[in-house]
């Protein structure tokens, strides 16, 4: 027993496809402000939280700053130079 595909149900297989596609798309579209709106809320409350953050985890014994004073908090490691690049040559400019 073989069986074949229909003329009719194939386009109705393309024809509930296009609607799904196009159901979605416009869903989208009606939903994509409060979508961004959620995102761009949630972006700045994340920042908020790291702007704040950064004042509140200031040690107690540090005292504020003068305008102009430079303090260093970490030492930058030294790099090392490879001295076995290979050989210096000199050369004179011919005119």
């Amino acid at each position: 027993m073989q069986q074949f595909a229909s003329a009719t149900g194939l386009v109705k297989m393309i024809l509930i496809i296009l609607l799904i596609y196009f159901g979605v798309k416009i869903l989208a579209r009606l939903f994509s402000p409060f979508l961004i709106k959620f995102v761009a809320k949630k972006a700045e409350e994340r920042f908020g939280q790291q702007f704040n953050g950064g004042f509140q985890n200031r040690k107690p014994q540090e005292k504020p700053k003068k305008e102009g004073e430079v303090t260093i908090d970490k030492i930058p490691t030294r790099k090392t130079s490879n001295k076995d690049v290979g050989d210096y040559v000199d050369f004179e400019e011919i005119d």
